[in-house]
């Protein structure tokens, strides 16, 4: 048996460089995306240790006053203030249940009323979608003009329809739920559009063989539709919750920084947002944004938990 030689050339020739260079070329696609995922790790880490650190400290007034660690101080006078926090918790939790139970079910229905294919359909989804448009600010502007008591929309209608006047934003006892009518118009748009994206990739062979069973359209949606759009109404459940839950914008731009003269529309946003800025107590309001976050994952987590459950049955 004879072996062939090949001239020296047409050998393959071994990859130069040192072992760093190897390795480079082994890792390229991480190499190229570490700066951009340092700078975003620590664009959100930096902020929320820092909190952290101002939470066990009694800074306030000015950041360049000498303070002192007092460590878990601020976070029990918190959990014992049954006038200012407890409230406040239980005003956040009002808002963000009765808003998002009304934004899915008006979304669902919506959205189901949108799938079917009529004239104008386009007009029609275009004229749904604009209060996701403006700037929540905006929005609370036009909000506070329309309810404005003396002179507002809302109340002449009321008038020519022979009802009583209200308040609106102005009562204690209907500025919060006025503000959930606020956030419902703007962002349930937002439910139909996602909800209208879930619809459209539900398959159609099992509703045509229910309809073919005799199925009405009630049990066709209850036992079909419904649980195949369960996870795409969960997704929107969590996204629209940890909105609602950090909402600012709308309820600052309508009853100001105090959440009214009686606090009855101060959340744990506000809250925070009048102890850090308004009193100047940045180390109690550092702990109060913890006590949200740690609520905010409770919630979430809950959450996750029952959408992993609802995909398993």
């Amino acid at each position: 048996m004879t072996t062939t030689s090949h001239p020296s050339y047409l050998a393959p020739k071994r990859r130069r460089g040192s072992g760093l260079t190897t390795w480079a070329d082994r890792h390229i696609k991480w190499l190229f995306t570490a700066p951009a995922i340092v700078f975003v790790a620590l664009l959100i880490i930096f902020p929320i240790a820092y909190t952290v650190f101002l939470s066990f400290t009694d800074s306030a007034s000015s950041v360049t006053r000498p303070f002192k660690f007092v460590g878990f101080e601020n976070y029990a006078t918190w959990l014992t203030d049954f006038e200012r926090f407890w409230p406040a918790v239980g005003r956040t939790a009002y808002f963000t249940i009765t808003a998002l139970v009304i934004e899915l079910v008006l979304g669902l229905a919506i959205a189901l009323l949108l799938r079917k294919t009529f004239r104008g359909q386009s007009i029609v989804r275009v004229f749904i979608l604009l209060p996701l448009v403006a700037t929540p600010v905006a929005v609370g502007m036009m909000w506070l003009l329309i309810f404005e008591p003396s002179i507002g929309f809302a109340n002449v209608l009321m008038k020519s329809l022979g009802l009583p006047a209200q308040l609106w934003l102005s009562g204690t006892d209907t500025a919060l739920n006025t503000i959930v009518f606020i956030d419902v118009w703007q962002w349930t748009p937002m439910v139909i559009l996602i909800l209208l994206a879930g619809l459209s990739t539900l398959p159609e062979e099992p509703d045509e063989a229910a309809r073919v069973d005799g199925a009405n359209a009630w049990q066709r949606f209850r036992h079909i539709t419904l649980p195949l759009l369960m996870p795409t109404l969960a997704a929107a459940a969590i996204l629209r919750s940890i909105d609602a839950m950090k909402t600012f914008d709308i309820i600052y731009a309508t009853k100001g920084r105090t959440g009214g003269s009686n606090n009855e529309a101060e959340t744990l946003n506000m809250l925070a947002y009048n102890e850090s800025f308004g009193n100047s107590q940045y180390g109690s309001a550092a702990a109060l944004l913890m006590l949200f976050l740690m609520f905010i994952i409770i919630i979430l987590t809950a959450l996750t938990i029952l959408r992993s459950k609802g995909h398993r049955a």
